[in-house]
């Protein structure tokens, strides 16, 4: 709404007066949407800090304007909030496209076996198979004791005195007796005797055959889920992949 002196074209002050605070009113409800932004209403983006920006440009006294290198300092601000924008969304596809090729790896380990760090594996007992001790220091009188799921000793392999590192062992699938022992899941556990005489346990890999790949909802690490109930491991877990 506008008022006219219809006596004469030009505006007076009171016509004056209403358009000062009109304008006043639109540059404060500018000045307040974007400060919102800054309160953390809503995110400051690039819009929020352009309209900053322009507010702060139209109400600086015509006296004292604003000073160039401050003007310039903002504009290159601006510039460098721009470019992190650009950024964000470049390294959001990346990672998304990192995830499905990841996928697509993962997928292709379903029905291979793999080594892993357990302490079960499900045993063919009709061949040999072989697994690893990782050895902290070196150190004598290694073994170990292979349960089966009813916790009963079947097997107790000596690899004697070993040095640091990963030491392998093969199991053929006989007990004690040198009798095959049945097909299933068994639980390797490895010691040493410290210089104490006491026994410490040691961490083994065991092979595992893939069946599926589970994918994270929430951005994380894929895992593979193993065969005969030996639940799942991360995709970075894994030491050595088979055929």
């Amino acid at each position: 709404m506008a008022i006219v002196d219809t006596t004469n074209s030009a505006n007076t002050p009171v016509q004056d007066l209403f358009n000062s605070k009109v304008n006043t009113a639109t540059n404060n409800s500018s000045l307040d949407s974007a400060a919102k932004a800054a309160t953390g209403n809503q995110s400051l983006g690039k819009d929020a800090f352009l309209q900053l920006l322009v507010t702060q440009l139209k109400n600086q006294d015509p006296l004292s304007p604003q000073d160039n290198g401050a003007f310039v300092a903002q504009l290159a601000q601006f510039s460098s909030l721009e470019g992190i924008n650009t950024l964000n969304d470049s390294v959001n596809a990346i990672s998304s496209n990192f995830s499905s090729s990841q996928a697509l790896q993962a997928s292709s380990l379903v029905g291979r076996s793999i080594i892993t760090q357990t302490d079960k594996a499900t045993v063919d007992t009709s061949k040999s198979m072989t697994g690893s001790v990782a050895v902290t220091a070196a150190t004598g009188n290694v073994s170990v004791k292979i349960t089966d799921k009813d916790g009963a000793v079947v097997r107790t392999i000596d690899m004697g005195a070993q040095s640091a590192g990963n030491a392998s062992f093969i199991w053929d699938g006989k007990n004690d007796n040198g009798e095959v022992a049945p097909a299933g899941t068994y639980t390797f556990n490895a010691t040493y005797k410290n210089d104490q005489g006491d026994s410490a346990a040691l961490l083994t890999s065991l092979p595992a055959t893939v069946t599926s790949v589970t994918l994270s909802k929430t951005g994380g690490e894929m895992l593979l889920n193993l065969a005969g109930g030996m639940g799942s491991v991360k995709l970075s877990q894994i030491q050595t992949i088979g055929t």
